[in-house]
């Protein structure tokens, strides 16, 4: 069932609607709450976050058409050059209650695979449909995607700890411009968030997180990182619609 909600919400409406879910509202307060923390180690959501520069979205467990509407909302936010920094969260309504950091994996990978197949723009043809390939990534309505995950289950990393909910960080590739993995600006913000990240998750950066483009390694690990310092093994669960058998 389609939902009659806008896909797209912005920091007013959380404090001005009042046909939002309630479990929502609960969800956003804690983020804000988080993220906006001197402490927070991402200057950049912490500055969106404050200045309203984020947008989000929120799917249900039993409905999750509202997605692909609200990122191909969200994407349209870049053709205006002074959003070029935004990010979009999707809150996902919570479990009953709060399963194993494997149970939001599987369910993230899920999302991503439904965000995928619900896709009807042709992937670039350049870009790998094989995240085993180390230049892959997420891409939707044709634009390049990191994405997220952060949820409950996170106990030691609590940077990735930000209330009851899943929720998914969507960065299209475009915000990094002037900031990639090999260029001096992207060194060295890359550096000082890692060094805030590891100050408040006391430990060490995961041994997946690199910068896109390194030959060795794979982009879709970093997507959605272990609680721990143990790289993530085995085959990624995403399935690009013209690999599927």
């Amino acid at each position: 069932m389609q939902t009659t909600i806008p896909a797209l919400l912005t920091k007013e409406d959380f404090m001005n609607r009042n046909d939002l879910p309630d479990w929502l509202l609960r969800e956003y307060k804690t983020f804000h709450e988080t993220v906006t923390d001197k402490t927070f180690p991402c200057y950049f959501g912490r500055s969106g976050e404050l200045k309203g520069e984020l947008r989000y979205a929120y799917i249900s467990q039993a409905d999750w058409s509202n997605l692909p509407v609200a990122v191909a909302e969200f994407l349209t936010l870049f053709e205006d050059p002074k959003h070029k920094r935004h990010g979009l969260f999707v809150f996902v309504e919570p479990f009953e209650s709060e399963g194993q950091l494997d149970d939001y994996r599987k369910q993230f990978w899920e999302i991503l695979q439904y965000l995928h197949d619900m896709d009807e723009t042709e992937w670039p043809e350049q870009a790998p449909r094989d995240p085993d390939h180390y230049l892959w990534d997420f891409n939707f309505k044709g634009e390049p995607i990191f994405i997220f995950g952060n949820a409950p289950a996170y106990k030691q990393r609590r940077t990735r700890h930000l209330g009851n909910s899943m929720v998914l960080g969507f960065q299209p590739r475009r915000i990094f411009e002037g900031l990639t993995g090999t260029e001096k600006g992207g060194i060295m913000s890359r550096e000082k968030v890692r060094e805030r990240v590891e100050k408040w998750d006391e430990l060490p950066t995961h041994p997946d997180i690199s910068h896109f483009g390194d030959p060795e390694h794979n982009e879709w690990k970093q997507f959605f990182i272990g609680d721990d310092i143990e790289p993530i093994k085995g085959k990624c669960p995403f399935s690009h619609k013209e690999l599927q058998l």
